[in-house]
C-alpha cells in the first residue's frame, strides 16, 4: 500500500493503478495478482468485496463525467462537471476507508452535511430555469446529457451495492444521502444540459400504434 502522501488516488481502483505527482511510482506493483486489495486503513479484501464494488461503480461514474467534459461545449456546465468529479474523489475516499475507532483520529475527508446541501442548491437552481416536469420523459437529447443519464444509472447502481455494503458495515450517515442525492442532481443536470442547447424534454408518450390493438 502506497504512503497516505500519494493522497486519495491510491484508495481507488486499487493502489496498483496510480502515479502521483512530483514522484514516479510504478503503476504496477503485483501486490492485486491474486485477487485481493488493501483498503485505506491496510486491510486487505478480495477485489470483489463490497467495499470495492460500491467505490468502483463511483468510479465508473467518475470516468462518464470525464467523458461528459470531453464532448461538452457548454461553458455553463464545465464547472459543475468538474466540481462533481471531485466530490466523486471524496466520496470514494470516504467509503474505501472504514470509520476509526473511537479515540482514533480520521485520516480521509468525510462526506459532509455542507456537501449534501451543496447538491441540493444545484439542484434547486438548475430546476428553477427549467420548464415544470409533469411527465416522464425519455434519456437522451445531446450526447452530453445522453451521458450523463448514463451516469445517473450508472450512481443508481452504485447505490444498491452501498445498500448492501450499509447492511455489513458502518458508513456514517452521510454518504448514503448524498449518493441518494447525486443521482437526483445528475438526472437534472442531464435536462439542465438539453435546456442549455435548445433541446426540450422528450416527454413519453405510451401510445404504441405500432401494436394492433384488435388481436388479429
Amino acid at each position: 500500500m502506497f504512503s497516505l502522501r500519494l493522497g486519495i488516488s491510491a484508495v481507488i481502483n486499487n493502489s496498483e493503478d496510480i502515479a502521483c505527482a512530483g514522484e514516479r511510482v510504478k503503476i504496477y506493483t503485483k501486490t492485486g495478482d491474486a485477487g485481493q486489495s488493501s483498503l485505506f486503513s491496510g486491510r486487505r479484501v478480495p477485489k470483489n468485496h463490497l467495499r470495492l464494488q460500491t467505490y468502483g461503480t463511483l468510479d465508473e461514474l467518475n470516468a462518464l463525467l470525464g467523458l461528459a467534459r470531453a464532448r461538452n461545449a457548454e461553458p455553463r456546465l464545465e464547472r459543475p462537471l468538474a466540481r462533481l468529479q471531485t466530490l466523486l474523489f471524496i466520496l470514494c475516499s470516504d467509503l474505501a476507508t472504514p470509520l476509526p475507532e473511537p479515540g482514533q483520529q480520521d485520516p480521509v475527508t468525510r462526506v459532509s452535511p455542507g456537501h449534501i446541501a451543496f447538491l441540493e442548491r444545484q439542484i434547486d437552481a438548475m430546476t428553477a430555469e427549467l420548464p415544470p416536469l409533469k411527465n416522464f420523459i425519455l434519456p437522451g437529447g445531446t450526447e452530453v446529457a445522453a451521458v450523463l443519464h448514463i451516469a445517473r444509472t450508472v450512481c443508481r447502481r452504485a447505490e444498491r451495492w452501498l445498500v448492501a455494503l450499509k447492511q455489513e458495515e458502518d458508513l456514517g450517515p452521510h454518504a448514503p444521502v448524498l449518493v441518494n442525492r447525486l443521482s437526483d442532481y445528475l438526472f437534472t443536470l442531464a435536462r439542465w444540459a438539453n435546456f442549455l442547447a435548445g433541446r426540450p424534454d422528450e416527454i413519453l408518450n405510451r401510445d404504441f400504434p405500432e401494436i394492433d390493438h384488435t388481436g388479429a
